[in-house]
């Protein structure tokens, strides 16, 4: 391959996956060398049904287009056969989705992601990854717990008042019937 070749190569995957460092920061590493054709298809097509692409790279160009990214970490990974998965909302979901599809894939080796610069190893590191919260769930479960606190002082509040509320209500209807309400 010639030098012009290999500059291509590098160009291209610094500016579709390093270099979309602001869509794509994180990235998530595998082979699928053992798949059949078929087998290839469906995977890729069921990824891009949710924006997570795959692209097959070559390992020392990678490396060097990777140098002082957020995906540097993966270099230590890239031998073999092997291909970047990247996309979606976030590397937890494309971890998510690989994780599922690999169950039925016993070919697909899960070599390891990056998240914020963290390298997780092998298929152990990818099953921990795909149990982190998205973005989306992290920042549900932050506003629930802002919330939550505000929610237990307007219960704490409406409960007593609500209850005042029912008893004026009931001395007024005896009220409005004529009836006498007893002295306690």
């Amino acid at each position: 391959m010639s030098k012009a070749v290999k500059q291509l190569l590098m160009r291209d995957y610094s500016s579709r996956i390093a270099g979309a460092s602001e869509e794509w920061p994180d990235a998530m590493l595998i082979s699928i060398r053992g798949l059949k054709a078929v087998d290839t298809t469906k995977f890729r097509g069921t990824l891009a049904k949710k924006n997570i692409r795959v692209t097959v790279i070559r390992n020392s160009l990678a490396r060097k287009a990777f140098e002082g990214t957020r995906l540097a970490a993966l270099g230590e990974l890239l031998t073999g056969a092997s291909a970047i998965a990247y996309g979606g909302n976030s590397v937890v979901e494309v971890a998510r989705e690989i994780m599922a599809l690999a169950g039925g894939m016993p070919a697909l080796e899960l070599k390891g992601a990056v998240l914020d610069g963290t390298l997780f190893r092998g298929k152990e590191g990818v099953d921990e990854l795909s149990k982190f919260p998205t973005r989306e769930e992290a920042i549900g479960r932050i506003v629930t717990l802002i919330v939550s606190p505000a929610r237990n002082v307007m219960g704490q509040v409406k409960g007593p008042g609500a209850k005042v509320a029912g008893i004026i209500k009931a001395v007024e209807e005896k009220l409005e019937k004529g009836e006498t309400i007893a002295k306690v």
